[in-house]
């Protein structure tokens, strides 16, 4: 059951995909009687995405754990400046800070060759599809990366460079879930990230998508933001 009075938590799916991969979470919090709502990015605009955030806790009646992946950690670090937000919980994710864009984290870290990002004559961009699993889903099934490579949802390479207005992390308790083996982002840059946000840290066996192929681990860290959010922010 949820403790604390927070018994609502909204999921955010970052570029490239959809809320799909999110189930395993879902059925795991659920189960253990969280209100559960899964945003679907547009992935058009930082401000859509934030916008698609806001209207899902606009709806809520109480206080939620807002939960990001990837982009999805940019979208939340925004989105969670929303009265509803208790908490942010980033899984493997980006977490910039005020005045600073998504394309900026990466600076002064490691390449990352394996995440190879196919762009179109229209700016939106989709994983490549030969090294997608290696990239984004190593650890998952065959066909589990398939149907995720498959299902892609292209992202407008312009939301990387668009700048967070105020960083909710500052005002907010969060925590971060790292995978070991995550090969969108350097490992430096994730803890870079985590510890500058304060964040609580839980490190993991898993590929960048770490919130479908651990989803228990990435649920039981929810659990422990949605019973601890409101006593850490006292």
């Amino acid at each position: 059951m949820a403790h604390n009075g927070i018994k609502n938590v909204v999921l955010v799916h970052g570029a490239f995909a959809d809320g799909s991969g999110w189930r395993g979470v879902y059925e795991d919090l659920t189960v253990k009687g969280y209100s559960v709502t899964i945003v679907q990015n547009p992935l058009t605009s930082f401000a859509d995405d934030v916008a698609a955030t806001t209207r899902v806790l606009d709806k809520l009646d109480g206080p939620a754990i807002l939960v990001g992946h990837s982009w999805g950690g940019t979208v939340i670090t925004e989105a969670g400046n929303h009265e509803h937000v208790a908490g942010l919980v980033y899984v493997a994710a980006l977490i910039p800070d005020s005045g600073e864009t998504s394309g900026q984290q990466y600076e002064g870290f490691a390449a990352t060759p394996d995440f190879v990002i196919d762009i179109g004559e229209d700016g939106f961009g989709f994983l490549n599809r030969d090294k997608f699993k290696l990239g984004f889903a190593a650890d998952a099934s065959d066909a589990d990366a398939n149907l995720l490579r498959d299902a892609q949802v292209p992202v407008n390479m312009a939301v990387f460079g668009e700048a967070v207005t105020n960083a909710a992390w500052h005002d907010k308790p969060s925590w971060a879930v790292i995978a070991t083996e995550d090969k969108a982002f350097d490992q430096a840059m994730l803890q870079h990230m985590a510890q500058r946000a304060g964040a609580k840290i839980t490190t993991t066996h898993g590929s960048h998508a770490v919130y479908l192929t651990q989803a228990a681990v990435v649920a039981g860290v929810i659990d422990d933001a949605a019973e601890n959010a409101l006593a850490v922010a006292e």
